[in-house]
């Protein structure tokens, strides 16, 4: 089985972007954030033809989650939003429409977490609020919501349950997970508070699903469309896929495919990542060894 997960940066802008991807990669799951979109624009009819299902949790202009299960596979217990009931509508005319100031941010009233269990495992699609300035009241909700987050899983699951979360938790767990750690150093993403979120959750017996496979540094999830840090490998990784120790076990690779974060079309500012359980998947290169190779060939030393 393969699982990914992908901040796909609207749907309805990258529709075109996510069904070639479908096709090159051949995920069983694929955990997706920023839909933006209302559940009743989710383009289900469009999943149906790439031969998948497509449980959506959406609010409209902003956020927006969603788990995309291949054809034939089962699909039970639907939550959003951990089972604290509906969140605002951000669609046109609806009441949440307007943009949030930070004296009525609240992250649990956006659409951020929708989880289902297929074919036995519970899966899990989570966008964290991004927290914008430390100790502004965005970067306060985003660590309540981290707190929310690490109670549902107390609650609700158990250590030999097969569980994967997955998604953009706007966290680079380590400096290890950052281009340049002094460059970042003070903010948002990054701050310990924000790592200890991230690591309440390892230590509820969570694995890093990547980090299973990969001890590498400069390998990244999400780069800044400014500046040309994509092509300068100026990221983070911030996208991950937290597995249970019974999933833990079964896997067998995991990769970030940067070949993605490339146009055309015009591409999200986040790359997909993959874990393959008990047998790989569909091969695909995602050139992490030709593109560094590239950036380093034109980058002049002391630099």
């Amino acid at each position: 089985m393969r699982i990914a997960t992908w901040n796909v940066n609207s749907l309805k802008a990258r529709q075109e972007a996510v069904e070639k991807w479908l096709a090159r990669a051949e995920p069983d799951i694929l955990l997706i954030q920023e839909t933006k979109l209302t559940d009743q624009d989710a383009p289900v009819m469009a999943f149906a033809m790439a031969g998948y299902q497509l449980v959506h949790h959406g609010e409209g202009r902003w956020n927006g989650v969603a788990i995309a299960v291949r054809q034939g596979a089962s699909i039970d217990d639907v939550v959003t939003n951990f089972g604290d009931g509906p969140v605002r509508d951000s669609g046109p005319g609806g009441a949440g429409a307007e943009a949030v100031g930070e004296d009525d941010f609240d992250p649990f009233d956006e659409a951020r977490m929708v989880a289902a269990t297929v074919d036995g495992i519970r899966v899990v699609s989570l966008y964290a609020p991004n927290g914008r300035v430390v100790g502004s009241p965005f970067y306060d909700g985003k660590l309540a919501w981290f707190e929310r987050l690490a109670r549902w899983v107390r609650e609700t699951t158990t250590p030999a349950d097969a569980v994967v979360l997955g998604g953009d938790l706007n966290v680079a767990p380590t400096d290890a997970d950052v281009w340049d750690a002094a460059a970042v150093h003070g903010g948002t993403h990054v701050s310990e508070p924000e790592r200890a979120a991230f690591r309440t959750l390892t230590d509820l017996g969570l694995v890093d699903g990547y980090r299973a496979r990969h001890s590498e540094t400069g390998r990244f999830s999400w780069w800044d469309y400014r500046a040309g840090m994509f092509h300068k490998n100026l990221g983070m990784r911030i996208d991950h896929l937290l597995v249970s120790a019974s999933v833990a076990a079964r896997i067998v690779d995991a990769e970030i495919d940067r070949e993605a974060r490339k146009g055309p079309p015009v591409p999200s500012d986040h790359a997909p990542l993959v874990i393959d359980l008990d047998v790989p998947g569909r091969a695909f290169d995602p050139d992490w060894e030709g593109a560094l190779a590239r950036i380093a060939s034109r980058t002049k030393p002391g630099r």
